[in-house]
């Protein structure tokens, strides 16, 4: 299935002013990215990063007082790999990859230490399995409100759970800190989001299990199967669309993501889904 995305930020810049960008689609064996096009206005020298394990794809730039706008562009082959979700186990510590175990571990916005007690009332008595974090997402879907200005970008997990309303950012960083709570590796996906009403990014996360990372979204907003994966990482400190060193004001902000292949769409929206 090939998608379009395109991607529109405005800035008005008091001071000079430095900018890490995260928009960019990352490369990996789902996404095969067929054309893409960034854009910067005024045209200004950038550095370009790959730094983790992840893919993720960063710019770098300075910026003068004035206006910045940047546009970015993709059109992007994905294929993703389907399996019935009731097969799927977790995995022992013992017998977990090593790279997964950062994800084990508490993090600035998924404080799974302080909802040990909350985790081990709701879900540890169900089956173990991708059933379980399957679970989870309904839990936060039924007892979370999604409520657009119910939070700002330094709200945790554990203040989501305590207030029960929260955005896609908010109801990702609460599936990560449960599983996590669980001993279930976990960690937080940004992603261009095919269907999602207003278009907007999203953030949705996954868990390792069985022998790989499989996808989840607790606001169920959008089909997973039109997600695209911009970032990866241990919360949403890792994978900001924009981290900004300076005084700015972030103008208009503009996401489109659109099907241009004629292919039918995937039988299999109940099934688990990874994007790895």
């Amino acid at each position: 299935m090939k998608y379009k995305v395109n991607s529109q930020l405005v800035y008005t810049i008091n001071e000079p002013s430095t900018f890490i960008f995260n928009v960019q689609v990352v490369r990996n064996d789902f996404q095969k990215i067929i054309a893409e096009e960034l854009q910067l206005d005024p045209q200004l020298p950038f550095d370009e990063l790959t730094v983790d394990d992840n893919g993720n794809r960063y710019v770098r730039l300075v910026a003068p007082v004035g206006n910045l706008q940047i546009d970015y562009q993709a059109t992007v082959d994905l294929s993703h790999f389907f399996t019935d979700g009731k097969s799927i186990a977790e995995v022992p510590p013992s017998q977990l990859p090593m790279e997964t175990f950062q994800y084990l571990y508490p993090s600035r916005y998924c404080q799974s230490d302080m909802l040990f007690g909350l985790v081990q009332s709701e879900f540890n008595d169900l089956e173990p399995g991708y059933s379980r974090v399957a679970a989870i997402c309904d839990w936060i879907y039924e007892k979370v409100t999604y409520l657009s200005g119910s939070s700002d970008s330094q709200t945790s997990a554990y203040e989501t759970a305590m207030q029960r309303a929260g955005v896609c950012r908010d109801f990702a960083h609460l599936g990560v800190a449960f599983c996590r709570a669980l001993n279930i590796p976990a960690r937080f996906v940004s992603v261009y989001a095919y269907q999602l009403e207003p278009p907007d990014f999203h953030a949705v996360f996954e868990a390792y299990l069985g022998d790989r990372w499989y996808l989840f979204d607790a606001t169920k907003l959008a089909p997973k199967e039109g997600f695209i994966r911009i970032g990866t990482g241990r919360d949403a400190a890792d994978v900001s669309v924009a981290t900004i060193f300076g005084s700015v004001k972030l103008q208009e902000m503009k996401i489109s993501v659109d099907r241009v292949s004629e292919a039918k769409e995937p039988d299999n929206m109940g099934e688990a889904i990874a994007l790895a």
